[in-house]
């Protein structure tokens, strides 16, 4: 089973950029989308049926143009849950799991701290996460939660830690909270299979960042404990375009 997760900053953008060609070319079981800034029914469903992607599930935010998470699977899946079934978490459409045989794959899309009040939010966000995480592991061992976590591990996982150690997303507080995360219950599949630096998922826009690989890790696939046996590979596919983050692949043995 290959997954791929994309924060597409714009899923309509990525569409004028050949996303779909890409998206064939790269041909997931299941890609898990975040930050798609669309409803729906503001988009032509069949460009990604035509892909191979029949079953498509799209959870977008109140807000239009803000936000939103999806997933887009080759696979039918036996039960697709659209949020947490928390108002305060839901309302910007930012977690959306679909259950297949053997595991559950989720589209996470964590807010970020661009102000005080924003960083408040992030904050109260992984406390609850962190809670209902806590809560659906009981019901969902085998879980491979995908997206854009909006914050850096470790020093390794940004290209300046000294100069950004204030910065949201790299915050003690969140680094913190991500270390909790993984130590109760999960692993950083990416750094399961690579221990080297230079390896980011997200660039600015501004300053050149990205061809001189001025970035963060922001983007993981955390996968339970459980599946730790069937993890065969995980990798930043950094070559695709479409965004300021790149995508990230992670395979998994059926």
């Amino acid at each position: 089973m290959k997954i791929i997760s994309y924060n597409v900053n714009g899923i309509r953008a990525a569409l004028n950029k050949d996303f779909i060609g890409w998206l064939k070319s790269a041909n997931p079981d299941v890609i898990c989308l975040q930050e798609i800034k669309a409803m729906k029914e503001q988009l032509d469903l069949e460009v990604f049926e035509e892909a191979g992607y029949k079953y498509n599930y799209w959870f977008s935010a109140q807000k239009k143009g803000y936000s939103g998470v999806a997933i887009l699977s080759k696979i039918e899946p036996n039960h697709v849950e659209y949020g947490t079934g928390i108002a305060t978490m839901d309302f910007e459409g930012r977690n959306l799991r679909a259950d297949f045989d053997g595991f559950s794959v989720m589209s996470l899309y964590l807010p970020s701290g661009t102000n005080d009040a924003r960083l408040q939010h992030k904050f109260d966000y992984m406390d609850m996460f962190q809670d209902y995480i806590n809560g659906l592991k009981k019901e969902i061992p085998n879980l491979i939660i995908c997206g854009d976590y909006n914050i850096c591990h470790e020093e390794i996982d940004i290209h300046n830690p000294k100069g950004l150690s204030n910065v949201s997303g790299f915050l003690p507080v969140e680094r913190k909270w991500i270390g909790g995360f993984i130590n109760n219950g999960f692993i950083d599949s990416f750094r399961h299979f690579n221990k080297e630096p230079d390896n980011y998922t997200w660039w600015s826009y501004r300053a050149n960042s990205r061809a001189n690989n001025k970035g963060w890790r922001l983007d993981y696939a955390m996968v339970s404990k459980p599946l730790q046996e069937k993890l065969k590979r995980s990798v930043i596919l950094s070559d695709a375009v479409h965004s300021d983050h790149c995508p990230i692949l992670l395979e998994v043995e059926d």
